[in-house]
């Protein structure tokens, strides 16, 4: 960007860009002191060796918007520089805030002002970093599905076994702490083998899905149902439930895994036993005994019959 300034100051001519950025009001004729603030101005170097001709570098201030610099050197025009000086300027670091600011675009400057270059480069770095977040922004959510994945049951979409057993440390740890009481239900399918034997596996998944979607509905938000493995369910129902209503739940969830499931328009009909254990019986619960005691409260349900709630007795011996 070029400015022209007669002996007196006057600016005499400026290439279209300062025009562009020192207007709308008149430009040429009006003084050097009306637009810029000289912050700086010194020699260069060998400034009286032929080899490099004479010049200031200058630091300027845009009195229109003081928060951007200008730089670059002048040099005289004529014989001891009787037709005024010649101003070379660049915004050098400011080049973003000018071009955010007045609007420029490559057009307002030459192709071979290093201006062009930083323009690219902005354009090159602002494209690199949109590509950079949007590759984080897959990579999280590729590491989150990888997560759920590896935290849920593939045929049913319940949780599985090992997000349950973290679900157990965590209430387990919790309770320790002061935190609410919980239960702990197994519940195994009745009568499932038979449906695998006579209609073959595809109708035995059809059914696990629907026993599934079952015990989903009959829990609250925030209790975890997850698949423990075959036709084996294990649920943590949270905070403070009485034996009895837990029993209402056993024998509801019971009652509907009874009513058949039409396979291929087959019904198909299934039942379940189940065990439960309270945190609360506990001094200080433990993982690997409320499991023991859970099972064994399973195991009385189905030697009673099967299709039974049972609860383990506080103070028994599983």
């Amino acid at each position: 960007m070029f400015l022209w300034l007669d002996r007196h100051g006057v600016i005499c001519a400026a290439g279209p860009t300062l025009m562009k950025i020192l207007g709308p009001g008149p430009v040429v004729g009006t003084a050097f002191e009306t637009h810029f603030h000289l912050r700086r101005a010194r020699a260069r170097r060998h400034e009286q060796d032929e080899a490099h001709p004479g010049g200031r570098k200058l630091i300027l201030m845009l009195l229109s918007h003081p928060e951007i610099g200008l730089r670059g050197t002048a040099v005289e025009v004529g014989p001891e520089g009787a037709e005024g000086m010649l101003l070379n300027l660049t915004f050098g670091i400011h080049l973003a805030d000018a071009v955010r600011e007045f609007g420029l675009t490559e057009g307002d400057f030459a192709t071979s002002d290093l201006a062009i270059e930083l323009l690219y480069l902005r354009e090159a770095k602002a494209a690199v970093m949109d590509e950079l977040r949007a590759l984080n922004g897959r990579l999280e959510e590729a590491r989150r599905a990888a997560e759920r994945q590896a935290l849920t049951d593939p045929l049913t979409g319940l949780a599985n076994r090992r997000a349950f057993d973290a679900a157990l440390q965590k209430a387990v740890r919790a309770q320790a702490h002061g935190g609410a009481p919980f239960a702990l239900v197994l519940v195994d399918l009745d009568h499932f083998k038979q449906v695998n034997d006579h209609m073959g596996h595809a109708a035995g998944d059809q059914v696990l899905n629907w026993a599934s979607a079952i015990l989903a509905q009959e829990v609250r938000r925030g209790d975890v149902v997850a698949r423990a493995g075959g036709d084996e369910f294990v649920l943590l129902l949270r905070g403070a439930i009485d034996r009895a209503a837990l029993q209402t739940l056993g024998r509801r969830m019971i009652a509907r895994l009874e009513e058949p499931c039409v396979v291929d328009g087959t019904p198909c009909r299934i039942s379940a036993s189940i065990g439960i254990a309270f945190s609360r019986d506990y001094p200080e619960p433990e993982v690997d005994r409320m499991l023991a005691d859970a099972d064994a409260a399973l195991y009385e349900a189905k030697r009673s019959g099967r299709g039974r709630c049972s609860i383990h007795a506080a103070g028994a011996v599983a």
